[in-house]
């Protein structure tokens, strides 16, 4: 014949201590959900000698000269470009109107996306087996200026 005891029960203390963790928890969510709303708005691609500089976010980077194949750089719409169209999210932001990081799109490609506006996006290649997708405002001229950084400026 087996006998049962229960524990005694557990003091409130534990459960004090969840609660500053868990404000902290969710001040740095709001906090960085407020930097990824503040990104959103303030991006910039900027082109010069020495490469592609994407700043304004965590994925933000500069992408040397070399490594662009601005010669196959062009300007497509996601909407009518199927295979290029984002598929899988591996490292980034996905919320509507804006795709910010690191991507594989239909294709399969590796692609590093700064995205808000899918019907202009510039999408270049690069040496380093990636793609880069960026909504643009003016795609055509940033293609002409991409395409003077790659013959020396």
């Amino acid at each position: 014949m087996a006998e049962t005891f229960p524990m005694i029960p557990a003091t409130s203390k534990p459960f004090w201590i969840l609660i500053p963790i868990l404000v902290v928890l969710f001040a740095g969510l709001l906090v960085l959900f407020a930097y990824i709303a503040y990104s959103s708005q303030n991006v910039r691609f900027e082109l010069s000698d020495e490469g592609l500089r994407l700043r304004g976010d965590l994925y933000g980077r500069l992408i040397p000269a070399w490594a662009l194949i601005s010669e196959q750089a062009r300007k497509m719409d996601l909407t009518e470009s199927r295979e290029y169209q984002p598929r899988w999210r591996t490292f980034g932001t996905g919320l509507p109107g804006y795709r910010a990081g690191w991507f594989r799109l239909r294709n399969r490609e590796k692609a590093l996306l700064y995205v808000t506006d899918g019907s202009r996006v510039v999408y270049i290649p690069t040496r380093d087996n990636y793609s880069v997708l960026l909504s643009v405002a003016e795609p055509e001229r940033f293609l002409q200026a991409l395409s003077g950084i790659s013959r020396g400026g």
